[in-house]
C-alpha cells in the first residue's frame, strides 16, 4: 500500500471539499435562510437575497434540488406557480448555516474594524 503524497485527491475528501464549496457558497447560505423561514416563489426569493441574478438563483436551487435540500413544487394555476421549500434534509442544514449567518452578522463590525486596523498597519510598512 503506498501513501498518497496528495491527500486531497483522495476521493472521499474530494467529494466532502465539493460538498462543503457548495453548502457554504454565499448563494446557498442566503437561500437556505430565506427558505427556513417559510416556502418562497422564485421572484420572492430573488427580491429577498438581492444582488443574485436569474441565473444564479436558477442554478443554485437546481443544484439544492439535486442534492435533496430543496423541494419544488409546482401548483396547477394559471399560469403554473412554483414554490421553493427545504426538505428535511435542508432544514437539518438550515441548523448551522443559520449559526454561521447569526456568526457573520454578530461580528461583521469587528471584521471590518480589524481590516481597517490591518490596511493602516501594511499601509504605513510600505
Amino acid at each position: 500500500m503506498t501513501s498518497n503524497p496528495h491527500p486531497h485527491s483522495d476521493p472521499g475528501c474530494r467529494a466532502v471539499s465539493e460538498l462543503l464549496s457548495r453548502v457554504g457558497d454565499k448563494w446557498t447560505v442566503l437561500i437556505v435562510k430565506a427558505l427556513e423561514a417559510r416556502p418562497h416563489r422564485f421572484n420572492e426569493l430573488k427580491r429577498e437575497i438581492g444582488g443574485i441574478s436569474q441565473q444564479m438563483l436558477t442554478r443554485t436551487l437546481k443544484t439544492l434540488e439535486r442534492d435533496g435540500m430543496v423541494a419544488r413544487t409546482v401548483h396547477a394555476t394559471v399560469p403554473p406557480s412554483v414554490e421553493y421549500s427545504l426538505t428535511e434534509l435542508g432544514r437539518s442544514l438550515s441548523v448551522p448555516v443559520l449559526a454561521l449567518a447569526d456568526w457573520t452578522f454578530a461580528h461583521l463590525p469587528q471584521i471590518h474594524a480589524n481590516r481597517d486596523a490591518y490596511d493602516g498597519v501594511v499601509a504605513e510598512a510600505a
